[in-house]
């Protein structure tokens, strides 16, 4: 992520650069356009980003790193459980909803060469998330990617489907486990089954 949009008001203006994407989407919205909304000229933008695909970039790339440290934060001490990061994906998704949004709606938008990195980071991110969760599989190849293909996804999805509900907080954290849980136990069982076989 730019080191200059990290500073004092990166926050206020990712959360205005989101917002601007997802009211009018990505591909309607100029750099000029992007720029004056932020606060800042054209030429201050183009300083520190070439063009929207970057800013875009760095916004779904610094999404990808939180959801990997989310992960890894049990490494330096006790191991996470699923229980954790699952509601570490909650807390993740209530904060930045927009952010999760861009990353599924628009990583199309990135070049050929910023998407390859954004599916590199994807890819550490769901073999993090499938160590955790399936330490010892026997599961193997397209089945295992595929399986940590689907976890992510509905790591990444269901708390935006399950906050936009009427649902109390606590409740729908609590059926997100469930959901989760069941769907990995389900899974690890009939794998169980299948090898017995």
């Amino acid at each position: 992520m730019n080191a200059v949009m990290r500073c004092g008001n990166f926050e206020e203006r990712r959360d205005k650069a989101l917002a601007l994407f997802a009211e009018k989407g990505f591909g309607q919205v100029s750099m000029r356009e992007l720029a004056s909304h932020l606060g800042l000229t054209a030429g201050s933008l183009y300083h520190h980003f070439p063009s929207k695909q970057d800013l875009l970039y760095d916004l779904i790339e610094e999404l990808y790193e939180e959801l990997l440290a989310c992960l890894n934060q049990g490494r330096r001490g006790h191991p996470q459980t699923l229980v954790q990061v699952i509601a570490a994906h909650w807390a993740l998704h209530a904060e930045r909803p927009l952010q999760f949004r861009l990353a599924e709606r628009d990583q199309c938008c990135l070049s050929p060469d910023q998407q390859a990195r954004i599916g590199q980071l994807r890819q550490q991110y769901e073999t993090a998330l499938l160590r955790l969760i399936v330490p010892k599989a026997t599961l193997r190849g397209e089945a295992l990617q595929a399986t940590a293909h689907v976890i992510a996804n509905l790591l990444n999805s269901l708390p935006g489907w399950l906050q936009a509900s009427q649902l109390p907080q606590a409740q729908g954290l609590a059926l997100m486990e469930s959901m989760m849980l069941g769907g990995i136990e389900r899974t690890l069982l009939g794998e169980s089954l299948n090898s017995m076989a």
